[in-house]
């Protein structure tokens, strides 16, 4: 195994010029740093670990917080950690993952030294967890984004963009009652950032374009979603669209709807907030509007390493939604082929959504 002395003498340099190149911590001329390069991809050295974060400080370590609290859906989850995990290797850092949400977790990180950076996934609006954040002095990314955003990095999909053009979808097709069965009472009761956004885009839509909707709670399970449609298709037999924010749900959902003698999208347009692979995977097909965990994980990583490299600015990223049209979509029956337009644009804030 090649070591550091190996390097020095391949590239014609002393062993602190190696490690100089190595750490970053002095500025070494090109001619010098591309030989140093050259030597160790030649020699296919590499520094240790323990002294490499001895030499720079750092421990080429990002802590994600991902609290694994009862019915979190895991399938979804794990897409969001691919993303970090995967580019957080790009950048040769390993990953330590904390599966509490204890808010004094966070300052036992910082004062051990054993993370350069920190993700926290499962952000809710007034988290309890934001000001020590805030009083971090290594660098935190929020994947969700709270009402008060001062002094934080955050990166999400932009979710009331996505309700709103879930909605826009379905009114253009002259559906004029509409339901959202999104997340859990529990999950809105704790104000979880994406369920309020989502409902707070559904129902800013909904009014611009002068259609009716409700707001049905689902647990997420298949039961839970089976439950949700009976008794919304009971209380509001005139639904003719649904908007669907609650992926372990949807199974449940779609099974209901077939057992109450209704077709997608014949009697029922169907559209869902979901990954795409979850949607694909369904008896029927389902129009969607993608959750794209694994890229919003590698923006989260990317955000750390910005930081990590002397950028301080704080800043909010929210993904722009795409509808994808999968079939189940359609226009209401019996409506003349005039009848029905978009009945409002979007009050665009920070994205402008896109189809394909």
């Amino acid at each position: 195994m090649a070591t550091i002395g190996d390097v020095a003498r391949e590239a014609g340099v002393s062993v602190s010029t190696v490690s100089y190149v190595l750490s970053g911590k002095r500025s070494i001329s090109g001619p010098t740093r591309e030989r140093v390069e050259r030597a160790v991809a030649a020699l296919g050295y590499h520094p240790h670990a323990g002294a490499r974060a001895l030499a720079s400080s750092r421990s080429n370590v990002l802590a994600l917080m991902v609290p694994f609290r009862p019915g979190i859906n895991v399938q979804i989850i794990m897409q969001f950690v691919g993303g970090v995990v995967t580019t957080a290797r790009q950048h040769d850092h390993d990953v330590l993952v904390l599966t509490q949400d204890d808010p004094n977790g966070i300052p036992r990180v910082a004062a051990s030294s054993t993370a350069d950076a920190l993700i926290v996934m499962d952000i809710e609006s007034d988290d309890a967890r934001l000001p020590g954040l805030r009083a971090l002095d290594l660098p935190a990314i929020l994947i969700g984004v709270p009402d008060d955003t001062t002094g934080l990095s955050c990166v999400d999909l932009d979710f009331a963009a996505a309700g709103r053009l879930a909605v826009r979808e379905l009114a253009r097709q002259g559906h004029t009652h509409l339901a959202l069965i999104g997340a859990s009472q529990e999950r809105l009761d704790h104000r979880a950032n994406y369920a309020v956004r989502m409902r707070s885009g559904v129902r800013e839509q909904a009014e611009v374009s002068g259609v009716q909707v409700v707001v049905v709670p689902s647990e997420p399970t298949f039961a839970g979603g089976a439950h949700a449609v009976g008794e919304l298709l009971r209380e509001h037999p005139e639904t003719t669209g649904l908007v669907v924010h609650n992926e372990a749900a949807l199974g449940g959902i779609l099974a209901r709807v077939q057992n109450e003698g209704l077709r997608v999208p014949q009697d029922l347009s169907v559209v869902a907030v979901s990954p795409s692979d979850i949607a694909a995977a369904l008896p029927v097909p389902v129009s969607t509007i993608e959750v794209p965990g694994h890229r919003i994980g590698r923006i989260a990583v990317e955000m750390a390493m910005a930081r990590l490299s002397g950028d301080d600015l704080a800043e909010t990223r929210l993904v722009a939604p795409t509808f994808t049209d999968r079939g189940s979509v359609a226009r209401v029956p019996g409506l003349d082929q005039q009848g029905s337009a978009d009945r409002g644009g979007e009050a665009s804030d920070v994205v402008q959504p896109t189809r394909t």
